[in-house]
């Protein structure tokens, strides 16, 4: 019914007007209402006035949307926040208030996601009062640590490669902790000048060696020492937990905060100086003073708590003994230097904070004496040295710290075999036995030293070392690094580096791309002269900076190949061992790229000389037999280089904590074709060369000698398809103590007029492979592929004479020269690019005879003869000669 139809009822007196003031409230109090009954005839509010009334289709559709028994079906809920309209109900009401408003209501955009500064300051407030209550609970449970407790430890087990166990050593933890009172003075005061000279009034924690620590994890790097005697203190008692990690770290914290705060400085000066570690297995400063000095810790002066205070640095830098197996930086010789340095910055620095006087300081000019180390009896023979091959290894490629490995518990499976072991120290005592006799020739015959290696071309683990005599007598592992230069043994890497960059062009700059340079074949002709004067890459003379000529001398100052140009290919060079050829290869193809190839084949940069003179190339530097073997074995391998390894898996508590097999694959170091040519020059060396004595019956061997100048030093490093080998042999004074030690010449030693590698090294390495590949099937090498071009080092034909005014007028040609006579080289343009061309043959001189080669002292001559300008010399130049054979 529509609304003009039915108009609803008129208040009386007033109209229109009158209603429209009805439906205003009353001014007055109003009566509470009655109760709704929802029927039709419920229109009357409280105190009798009459409600407005409403049309019949308002007030059923009123009736609808708020009761479903009403006027029929009731309507669906509206959503919330739809505004009023015809046919909704009422706005829903507002939602409940969040506990944490965020993203924040009543906020749009950006402004949703930006916290309260409310919000803020509760969340600090409750970060801050979680890091209080945290510290306070670690600071209540974790226990202040006792001295003695840190005194135990269990044995390190090592196994032979077949997994038999070697020897059991590690846990016979060398302390004895005694009283604060038994302490000298002079140690307290020296660890206080040296480490922390506000110990005694500090907290006993350093905030910003803490700092330093959290900064050094978050960048990737091992967490830092305590900076505070107290810090070191309770890092060396936990010893039940040494990782290097931030919780330990935590921990750390807190014990040293309730140590700093509850024992007394005594106490933490006793505890630090009982348990800290001095090297050599002590611990603690009663067995540091017998291990240094033979003698109890309250005897001690002055100069030797302050070398004891600086071994507390690092045992492995500041023993005076060395530790090259873990660092080839950490020689005796270095070692003794820093040590007297620290030694010498302790006492000033005692006398500076007024715990010394000056009167007591110059009573100790002088560095203390120390007593060599003292090996465990079960460690004799051989197993010493193959123990601290394995624990040079551990520490240089796990994550196990030396204090870890000291304190035992791990299984430690190497790579070493049991019976090449005894087969080398079988070969190098016969060798000794029968000739090395120090009675007999004292001049001569003392102080000879041995070393030797062998590892697995496929894989590079080491299987066998020799050391030395016996570990508990000789000290230093004759196998790793001991400073002997390897002399011409160092060619190799000069051939390798003459097939993989090739020689540069003369007449562009020294720094030249791959294009620009020859590869060169090993039938390649180079001078052989003795003394030999040495060019640049492009063909000025080297002189050095005092403007002085370098000239190349041959063992026993032999020249080889024919006069007057001494030509003679690359093969035969390495078969005499000729330093001048392979000095002007070197410089030819560039220094840095012959000493790029060495470490490209294994050795260690830091074991190379440096590349400033000419002699570089044949053998000034002193890489370790472990390393020389296992470069030699990349060529064995094709030219896939492993470094070598002497531990397989490590296990602690039944978990394995390394595994060598997780390391990356076998690097390809050189092509097979630069490899394997390398192999087939090296042959040649064995089959009729310098290395005749390491001979192997029906097998095919590869290797160099090498001797060096002043014959101190002699190598022979070669190898089979299955192993690698390198044996050295030198002298040098067996007293560490020795502040003069040195290398002393091998003239006459071993009734011998002269020692090279073809003698008593290629003899021990022949008697050990024989017996080491018993058994093993024969296996040749891989047959070379051609490569390279031969170059002609004399590319300057021989200038023809100005020809006379009947010359002219003849028509005939110039004579052939005759046999003796070397053909002028070709210029370059001219170079034999094919391998197979018998013209580009060697001349097939002959060998002028001699014993292994290698250069001798140059001598640096400022005035050459007249031959000397007519020689075509390779480049390389050195002022001081190189190392022989």
């Amino acid at each position: 019914m529509s609304e003009h139809r039915r108009k609803p009822p008129q208040p009386q007196g007033g109209g229109r007007a009158a209603a429209r003031r009805g439906q205003s409230a009353s001014a007055g109090r109003r009566a509470a209402p009655r109760g709704a009954t929802g029927s039709l005839s419920d229109t009357y509010g409280a105190g009798g006035e009459e409600t407005q009334y409403e049309g019949r289709t308002t007030r059923r559709a009123s009736q609808r949307s708020t009761d479903p028994g009403v006027g029929g079906r009731r309507r669906a809920a509206e959503p919330a926040g739809r505004g009023p309209g015809r046919g909704r109900g009422r706005a829903a009401p507002p939602g409940k208030k969040r506990f944490i408003d965020y993203p924040r209501a009543g906020k749009y955009g950006a402004m949703r996601w930006v916290p309260s500064w409310r919000q803020v300051t509760g969340l600090f407030i409750g970060f801050f009062g979680s890091l209080v209550a945290a510290a306070g609970i670690g600071y209540a449970v974790v226990a202040v640590p006792n001295p003695a407790d840190a005194a135990t430890a269990q044995n390190n087990v090592y196994y032979w490669s077949d997994g038999s166990q070697m020897v059991a050593t590690g846990g016979e933890v060398n302390r004895q902790i005694i009283a604060y009172e038994k302490i000298p003075k002079a140690m307290r005061y020296a660890v206080i000048s040296a480490e922390n000279k506000t110990f005694e009034n500090d907290s006993g924690v350093d905030p910003m060696g803490i700092a330093r620590a959290v900064v050094n994890m978050a960048k990737g790097g091992q967490t830092q020492g305590g900076s505070t005697i107290t810090q070191q203190y309770v890092k060396n008692a936990m010893l039940d937990d040494q990782s290097q990690t931030l919780s330990r770290k935590v921990k750390e914290l807190f014990i040293s905060v309730k140590v700093g705060t509850s024992v007394e400085k005594e106490d933490i000066m006793r505890g630090y100086l009982n348990t800290a570690y001095y090297g050599r297995g002590a611990y603690g400063i009663q067995a540091a003073a017998r291990t240094y000095f033979g003698e109890d810790a309250y005897k001690l002066n002055p100069s030797q708590c302050a070398f004891l205070a600086a071994v507390l640095k690092g045992a492995t830098y500041y023993d005076p003994a060395g530790a090259p197996s873990i660092d080839p930086e950490a020689s005796p010789e270095n070692n003794r230097k820093r040590a007297t340095e620290r030694w010498r910055w302790i006492l000033d620095e005692m006398v500076k904070d007024k715990h010394l006087s000056a009167a007591d300081r110059a009573k100790y000019p002088d560095f203390p004496k120390i007593q060599s180390p003292r090996s465990n009896a079960q460690l004799g023979g051989q197993i010493g040295y193959l123990v601290d091959t394995a624990k040079g290894y551990i520490l240089n490629n796990t994550d196990i710290g030396q204090k870890q490995l000291e304190q035992g518990g791990y299984e430690i499976h190497t790579t070493f075999d049991k019976n090449k072991v005894k087969e080398l120290e079988k070969a190098v005592a016969k060798v000794r036995k029968e000739n090395i006799k120090p009675d007999v020739r004292p001049e001569t015959d003392t102080h000879v030293q041995f070393g030797g290696a062998s590892v697995n071309p496929k894989s590079g683990a080491i299987e066998a070392i020799y050391g030395g005599e016996d570990a508990t007598k000789h000290f230093t592992n004759n196998a790793d690094v001991t400073g002997a230069q390897v002399g011409s043994t160092f060619k190799t890497y000069v051939l390798a580096a003459a097939m993989t960059w090739g020689k540069r062009d003369p007449d562009l700059d020294g720094d030249q791309a791959q294009d620009e340079r020859t590869i060169v074949s090993p039938k390649s002709l180079y001078s052989g002269k003795n003394n030999l004067k040495i060019k640049d890459y492009d063909g000025q003379v080297w002189t050095n900076e005092k403007g002085e000529e370098w000239l190349q001398a041959n063992d026993d100052d032999a020249s080889y190949g024919s006069a007057p140009k001494y030509q003679i290919d690359l093969r035969e060079a390495m078969r005499v061992s000729a330093n001048s050829a392979f000095v002007q290869l070197g410089m030819d193809v560039g220094l840095d790229r012959v000493k790029e190839a060495a470490i490209e084949a294994g050795l260690k940069e830091s074991s190379l000389a440096g590349t400033s003179f000419p002699s570089f190339s044949i053998g000034i530097s002193d890489p370790s037999a472990i390393r020389m073997a296992g470069s030699y074995a990349t060529f064995a391998a094709s030219g896939k280089q492993s470094d070598p390894f002497s531990v397989k898996t490590v296990e602690y508590e039944g978990l394995t904590r390394f595994d060598h097999d997780d390391i990356a694959d076998p690097k390809r170091a050189f092509t097979s074709e630069v490899a394997d040519n390398v192999t087939d020059v090296l042959k040649t060396v064995v089959d009729e060369g310098t290395g005749t004595s390491a001979q192997l019956t029906g097998r095919e061997v590869a290797g160099k000698t090498g001797t060096t100048d002043g014959n101190k030093s002699a190598w022979f490093v070669g190898y089979t398809p299955q192993l690698s080998t390198a044996i050295s042999m030198y002298r040098m004074d067996d007293d560490e103590s020795n502040k003069n030690r040195k290398f002393l010449e091998m003239y006459g030693t071993g009734g011998q007029e002269t020692i090279h590698g073809a003698s008593f090294p290629a003899e021990i390495w022949h008697d050990y492979m024989e017996d080491a590949l018993k058994g093993e099937p024969a296996v040749d090498f891989p047959e070379p592929q051609p490569i390279g071009v031969i170059v002609n080092d004399d590319p300057d034909p021989t200038p023809t004479p100005t020809p006379t005014e009947s010359e002219e007028e003849s028509p005939e040609p110039s004579p052939t020269p005759t046999e003796s006579e070397v053909l002028p080289s070709p210029t370059p343009s001219e170079t034999c690019r094919n391998p197979f061309d018998p013209t580009c043959e060697d001349t097939g001189e002959t060998d002028t005879g001699g014993t292994d080669a290698g250069g001798s002292v140059g001598g640096v001559t400022p005035t050459p003869t007249e031959s000397e300008d007519d020689t075509r010399g390779n480049q390389n130049g050195g002022l001081f000669g190189g190392p022989e054979g």
